[in-house]
């Protein structure tokens, strides 16, 4: 007897040597150290259970309330250089953020004082300063509605006093504070959905390859996860260049931008970015779907990251017409005409109350592919996590974009991502695409992989499957070999290595490569499992009379068996 049985993929290191790549050290970028010692953490565990225990619940609140610390204490320092630089010149100091009656309103002349005093000073005197800051870079921009909500003197004081203790100097050491700050996010409930796993970021940055000269844009940009990682990456691959003065001057102000919607979400990114180094982040507020007329943002970018929401759909009244008209989608469809009923006022009166009707609607998801594609300048790249929705939906718009980056511009890669990766918050199947905005086509063969785990387990509990600093094999974590492969595809200028062994793999391999035809044939479908071939392999087994023949010795032996059991009773 013969039955089909679904033959599992074959481990790498079983493939031919020809298929064999090396993937040692491919994950060295991903095992910065932190540089906060364990008294640091603990002291910041402190302060955040007593922020709780204050009634402070909420995480973002509590990271805000930290971030205006932090700020204030920027603000005296960046005085203090100046002043010596103007010491230095024996000139004047220009617009001082402090004038010299405010002097007491300044980290330094604060921070030691009694709590009670302390707390009045920052509630009621630097506090509404700083909201009505102007010429304080991108993180004062955030600060006209921000709220003081720090509950007690005694709390002020524990986290002026810890903030106090960590040198400000050093650029790791803040962004290490900052970075374990957000890493609460995570782990805080719902609010954890504003956190795209550090893994995923920085994967997805190695293989984009940022480099100086640049300019990436995140259009919904959270916390500024994905332009953190690519400030790291430039820094630590282009350490030499990043340094020149033009470059540093492009590198601090206009390298790295980032949209949001969310006026806690800027204050967080903004103060991320100014604690990594960033000295005039451009973080600003808009809601990157709405159509700004004149101001709707257009070929800008050269390279795009982003994980953007993709849960609800928008108005067409709100978004830019140019958006709907890349989904197939008419933004001029007329709206019903108003329909009205009878209801009865308050004092009685009979009155006519115009029913509200549901006007059309788009997915977001689909609307920010439109706009990284309008955002992106001819050559530009985008690396974007999608639901798996988009990659086969059946709707006339999902079928439009994917027509557009697929026959309009330069498909490269789709990754699939395992389902647990955005848990607890969110169990959807995703994926990330990587494409080149061309205007013109130029989609050959596109590369899939199926990736299976990310070094987390794929539970509610998202628990680290290697010990810090161990390597990860391949079970654990497929981020090196994504990156091995990825990187064979192309040569040093860009073009396709058509000698990868990428070409070769054959579709029942956990990566391979799609023909732009067989994408077309099959209605522009990105789904993996569309393509993905599962080899069966035949299983033998004995024929029903010799499985019986045993069966029947067995039950030949049992009844002895029993029989010599009744004898000994």
């Amino acid at each position: 007897m013969t039955i089909a049985m679904a033959k599992p993929e074959q481990p790498l290191h079983a493939h031919p040597p020809t298929e064999v790549i090396s993937i040692a050290n491919s994950n060295k970028s991903f095992k910065r150290s932190t540089m906060l010692t364990g008294k640091i953490r603990s002291q910041i565990d402190q302060v955040w259970e007593m922020f709780w225990t204050g009634g402070v619940a909420n995480p973002i609140s509590v990271i805000e309330q930290i971030s205006y610390l932090l700020f204030i204490r920027r603000l005296d320092q960046l005085q203090k250089t100046a002043e010596r630089r103007a010491q230095a010149m024996q000139t004047e100091l220009e617009n001082p953020t402090f004038a010299k009656k405010e002097a007491a309103l300044r980290w330094d002349n604060f921070k030691d004082k009694d709590p009670d005093i302390m707390l009045d000073i920052v509630q009621n005197k630097v506090f509404p300063k700083i909201k009505t800051l102007q010429n304080e870079g991108s993180f004062a921009e955030h600060m006209k509605d921000a709220i003081f909500m720090i509950p007690s003197a005694k709390l002020l004081d524990q986290v002026v006093q810890l903030l106090d203790a960590i040198n400000m100097d050093d650029k790791d050491t803040k962004g290490d504070l900052y970075e374990y700050l957000l890493s609460k996010l995570q782990q805080s409930g719902v609010n954890g959905q504003f956190r795209t796993p550090r893994n995923i970021i920085q994967m997805m940055v190695e293989l984009m390859q940022p480099k100086v000269g640049d300019t990436i844009c995140d259009p919904s940009s959270g916390t500024c996860g994905f332009l953190m990682a690519a400030v790291e990456h430039v820094e630590t691959h282009h350490a030499k260049e990043v340094n020149k003065p033009k470059n540093r001057k492009h590198f601090n102000n206009h390298m790295f931008t980032g949209y949001d919607f969310d006026k806690h979400m800027l204050r967080i990114g903004a103060m991320n970015m100014l604690l990594h180094g960033i000295e005039n982040p451009s973080v600003h507020y808009r809601d990157s779907l709405q159509d700004q007329g004149d101001e709707n943002i257009s070929e800008a970018f050269n390279l795009i990251l982003a994980n953007p929401p993709f849960k609800g759909s928008v108005d067409f009244d709100i978004v830019a017409p140019d958006l709907l008209r890349t989904l197939g989608k008419n933004p001029a469809t007329k709206k019903p005409k108003p329909t009205y009923k009878t209801e009865i006022d308050e004092d009685g009166n009979e009155i006519q109350v115009e029913v509200k009707k549901k006007g059309p609607t788009e997915k977001s998801e689909l609307l920010f592919l439109a706009l990284i594609l309008r955002m992106l300048k001819v050559g530009g790249r985008a690396a974007v996590i999608v639901p798996d929705g988009v990659l086969f939906g059946s709707t006339k718009s999902h079928k439009s974009i994917r027509e557009k980056i697929v026959n309009g511009q330069k498909l490269e890669a789709v990754i699939s991502l395992p389902s647990g990766v955005f848990k607890p918050y969110a169990g959807v199947s995703t994926a990330i695409l990587i494409f080149t905005k061309t205007n013109s086509g130029g989609t050959d063969k596109v590369w899939f992989y199926d990736m299976q785990a990310d070094g987390y387990s794929l539970d509610d509990k998202r628990t680290p499957l290697t010990k810090d600093n161990e390597e990860a094999t391949h079970e654990q974590s497929n981020i090196a070999d994504i990156l091995a492969r990825f990187k064979t595809l192309f040569n040093e200028d860009g073009t396709p290595n058509k000698k990868s062994g990428e070409y070769k793999r054959k579709k029942t391999a956990q990566s391979f490569m799609v023909k732009v035809a067989d994408i077309i044939g099959n209605d522009f479908d990105l789904s993996l499992n569309r393509y993905k071939e599962v080899v069966y392999e035949e299983i033998q087994y004995d024929k029903p009379k010799d499985i019986l023949k045993r069966i029947k010795k067995l039950q030949d032996k049992m009844a002895k068996g029993v029989k010599e059991l009744e004898g000994l009773l």
